[in-house]
């Protein structure tokens, strides 16, 4: 293993597509053992995830997911558009403010997640949501189907083991939140 801890090494890159949203790479690697091969990964800017919360409960958004066909409930998480980047607590704010039109009062960062690190370079932050101030929700285009509804804390947790929610950055946030981390609030 290099020094770095990289056990694979890029020997060349090149873009083999790229939209408005990401980027298709193609890296020429060579492995530990010396044999070469190509890894293939998605680039995207990092999201942002928000657990906005009030009254024992939780807002969640439901849309239209079309790479598996189905709708999906989660909580709200983008990134801005054109693979622009910002600050991740500006990033949280905005997509709260879109997704929902709630703003919050107070943000509280938990933590940076990786959702995919095996076919993507795409992470997140979590961030904790209270105070919250309702407003109209700024949905764009893509995001027209989207609904917001607010959930009791037991059905949350109902939907989730019940398989409704499904989205693994949803239930990796969920459990930053539960064990508190790094200093999250106690639920």
């Amino acid at each position: 293993m290099d020094t770095d801890g990289q056990s694979i090494k890029q020997i060349a890159t090149r873009l083999a597509y790229q939209s408005r949203y990401m980027r298709l790479r193609e890296d020429d690697i060579q492995r530990p053992d010396g044999s070469r091969g190509i890894y293939s990964y998605v680039e995207k800017p990092d999201f942002a995830l928000i657990i906005a919360m009030e009254n024992n409960g939780f807002h969640m958004i439901e849309q239209y997911r079309y790479p598996i066909r189905r709708r999906s409930w989660e909580f709200p998480q983008g990134t801005l558009p054109d693979l622009a980047t910002t600050t991740p607590e500006l990033l949280a704010r905005e997509e709260l403010r879109q997704e929902t039109g709630l703003t919050a009062g107070t943000l509280q960062h938990l933590g940076h997640l990786y959702c995919a690190s095996g076919m993507a370079s795409q992470g997140f932050d979590v961030f904790f949501a209270t105070d919250l101030t309702h407003g109209q929700a700024d949905l764009e285009t893509e995001e027209q189907d989207l609904r917001h509804q607010w959930f009791p804390r037991e059905q949350v947790e109902q939907m989730i083991r019940e398989g409704v929610i499904t989205d693994d950055s949803t239930l990796a946030a969920y459990a930053l939140l539960l064990l508190g981390r790094p200093s999250g609030p106690a639920l």
